[in-house]
C-alpha cells in the first residue's frame, strides 16, 4: 500500500472509529423518530443525516432507515460475478448504483474480489456503499450443537429430535406460500436450525456467548476486507441466512459487533433471511440494534409480511427485499429448485404487461415504499440494463 493511501485509509478509520464510539454511546431510539414519513423525507426528522453516494440523474434514492443512507432503489447484487468481468458493475456504477451487496460465499469470494477490482482506489470507495455478511455464523452455531447432540443418549436425541420437528410444522414451514425453496440444500439448513433451536434452553450456556462463535465472525470480516480491499463495511449482515429468532438474539453477534465498530470495521448491523420473516422482523424490533434487514419478499409471500414491514419501517429499520425474482424463476436445477406454474401465473396477473419475467418481479416488489431498495443479482451487461428499466416506474397492480 502506497504512503498516500496509507493517509487516507488510517483517517477514514480513526473518522469511523470516533464516529461510532459517539453512536454507541447513545440509545437508539432516542436517535429516531418513530413517524413512518420520516424515513423518506428525513429534513422532517434532523436526527437522522442523509448520506448521499454516487448520485447521478435518472436514478431514483430511497433512505435506508435510520442508516440515513441514499441508496438506490435498485441494488447490486454480487452472487455470480467475478472479477474476470468486472463491466456489469462498472456500468451498473456509471449509471447511479450506489449498494453492492456481497458475502464470502458468493462465488468462492469471487464476488468480493469483482468489488475490490472495480473500487481500487479511496476515492472510488467513498462512492458506494458495500454490504457483506458473516456466512459461516449459521453453520457454525448449528454444527457446535450438532456436537453436543451426537454424545447424548439415543433417549435423550429423541426427546430433542421431537422437540426440533414440532417446531418446525409450528413455525408454519409447511406453507408453501410461506416458504419456499431458493438454491439446493435449503431445507438442511433448516433441520439444523430447529435442532440447535430445541437444545438452547439446556445447552445453550455452551454455544451461544462461545468464544468459537465470536472467532467466526472475526475471521469472517477479516477475510472480506482484504478480499474486497477495503478497510470498513457499511452494513454488516450477520447472520447471513438467519432462519429463526432465536439465531439473531445469539448475544455474541452484538457483542462481537460493538467491538468491530469501534475499530471503524463496520458501520451498521443487519441480517439476512429467507425464512420466518414475520417473526424475525418482530425480533428485530424487540432487539433494537440491528439497522437493516435483507429478506426475502415477493409476490408470493409478501401477505405474511406486509403488515411487519410498515411497523419495521416506523421504527426506523432499512428494508432491502432479494428473491424478487427467484420466486417464479430460478438459475438451479428445477428438479432441485422447483418454482410451480401457479406462481409465475400469479405474477403475470398482477402485471399483465409485455417484460421479462425477472424484471417484472422486480418492478412488482419497487412499488412498495416501506422498502428501501430491491436487490437484483446481476452478472451481464444485458441484465443490468434491463433491471434498471424498473428504476422510478410506477404502475398500477391487478388484483391477485
Amino acid at each position: 500500500m502506497d504512503s498516500k493511501r496509507q493517509r487516507i485509509v488510517i483517517g477514514r478509520r480513526e473518522f469511523l472509529q470516533k464516529s461510532s464510539l459517539a453512536a454507541l454511546s447513545v440509545p437508539i431510539f432516542n436517535r429516531y423518530s418513530s413517524s413512518a414519513d420520516n424515513i423518506f423525507f428525513p429534513e422532517r426528522s434532523p436526527e437522522v443525516k442523509q448520506e448521499w453516494r454516487n448520485k447521478q440523474d435518472g436514478m431514483v434514492y430511497r433512505q435506508l432507515g435510520r442508516t440515513g443512507f441514499m441508496v438506490s432503489e435498485l441494488v447490486y447484487g454480487t452472487e455470480r460475478n467475478n472479477p474476470d468481468n468486472t463491466r456489469p458493475v462498472e456500468i451498473a456504477f456509471d449509471r447511479g448504483i450506489n449498494y453492492f451487496d456481497t458475502a464470502p460465499a458468493y462465488n468462492r469470494g469471487l464476488a468480493e474480489t469483482t468489488l475490490a477490482k472495480v473500487f481500487d482506489t479511496p476515492s472510488k470507495r467513498e462512492k458506494v456503499f458495500i454490504a457483506t455478511k458473516v456466512t459461516p455464523f449459521y453453520t457454525t452455531r448449528n454444527r457446535l450443537y450438532k456436537e453436543i447432540f451426537d454424545k447424548l443418549p439415543g433417549s435423550k436425541q429423541e426427546k430433542i429430535q421431537d422437540k426440533a420437528n414440532r417446531r418446525r410444522v409450528e413455525c408454519g414451514i409447511e406453507k408453501t406460500e410461506y416458504f419456499m425453496v431458493y438454491w439446493p440444500g435449503q431445507q438442511q439448513q433448516m433441520d439444523g436450525a430447529f435442532l440447535s433451536n430445541a437444545m438452547m434452553e439446556e445447552y445453550g450456556e455452551r454455544v451461544e456467548n462461545s468464544q468459537e462463535l465470536k472467532n467466526v465472525i472475526i475471521t469472517s470480516v477479516e477475510e472480506s476486507l482484504k478480499r474486497v480491499g477495503t478497510d470498513y463495511f457499511d452494513v454488516l449482515h450477520c447472520p447471513h441466512a438467519a432462519a429463526t429468532p432465536e439465531e439473531i438474539k445469539c448475544p455474541v453477534i452484538i457483542e462481537t459487533f460493538r467491538e468491530l465498530k469501534k475499530q471503524g470495521k463496520v458501520r451498521h448491523l443487519g441480517f439476512s433471511t429467507h425464512h420466518g420473516m414475520a417473526d424475525l422482523l418482530a425480533t428485530a424490533m424487540e432487539l433494537g440494534y440491528f439497522d437493516v434487514i435483507l429478506l426475502a419478499y415477493n409476490v408470493i409471500n409478501h401477505a405474511f409480511l406486509d403488515h411487519m414491514l410498515r411497523k419495521a419501517k416506523d421504527k426506523g429499520i432499512g428494508l432491502i427485499a432479494m428473491k424478487a425474482a427467484m420466486a417464479v424463476a430460478t438459475p438451479y436445477d428445477p428438479v432441485q429448485v422447483p418454482v410451480p406454474e401457479w406462481r409465475v401465473n400469479k405474477l403475470n396477473h398482477v402485471i399483465p404487461e409485455e417484460m421479462k419475467l425477472q424484471v417484472k418481479a422486480f418492478l412488482w416488489a419497487l412499488q412498495n415504499q416501506d422498502l428501501s431498495a430491491v436487490v437484483a443479482g446481476m452478472y451481464t451487461e444485458e441484465m443490468v440494463l434491463e433491471n434498471l428499466s424498473v428504476v422510478g416506474k410506477k404502475i398500477t397492480l391487478m388484483q391477485a
